[in-house]
């Protein structure tokens, strides 16, 4: 396995609009790293609960695993056009998301030339509590085979 420069994935997080408005930020120590959905209260998606919207914890999570593809397999600067883009996902809802901090991580089951299978969790206060999960596959684009704009 060859060296690369790693990217900057809390910059790649704020290069994508939609990451941004969420507020997801990536924590990044040694080679591992855990996003984070910060709280706001634009997030609400039922105000009687209050409970985190459904929409929002399903793109947190594939956030969470494109953060974690680009993480493992980007080199230098990684553009939007060669991000992975998703083929398929799968959420599983266990349980309402509170009103507080969510936390992500994902993990790559299954990695070929151009697909590859992600596994990623959501939880709030108690890692072995997670709100939801997710499974999915993802196309892998190298940056020259992204389309030109």
């Amino acid at each position: 396995m060859s060296e690369k420069t790693p990217i900057d994935v809390n910059a790649l997080m704020q290069a994508i609009p939609y990451a941004r408005y969420l507020g997801i930020t990536v924590d990044q120590r040694g080679n591992e790293i855990t996003t984070v959905l910060h709280f706001s209260q634009h997030l609400i998606g039922n105000p009687v609960l209050p409970a985190l919207h459904g929409g929002v914890i399903g793109a947190f999570l594939e956030t969470t695993a494109i953060a974690q593809l680009a993480f493992e397999f980007a080199a230098g600067d990684a553009s939007a056009a060669a991000l992975p883009k998703p083929i398929g996902l799968t959420i599983d809802y266990l349980r309402s998301g509170r009103p507080m901090d969510t936390y992500g991580r994902a993990e790559i089951t299954k990695q070929g030339r151009r697909v590859a299978t992600v596994r990623a969790e959501a939880w709030q206060d108690d890692r072995s509590r997670p709100i939801a999960t997710a499974h999915g596959h993802f196309l892998l684009q190298a940056a020259d085979d992204a389309p030109a704009s």
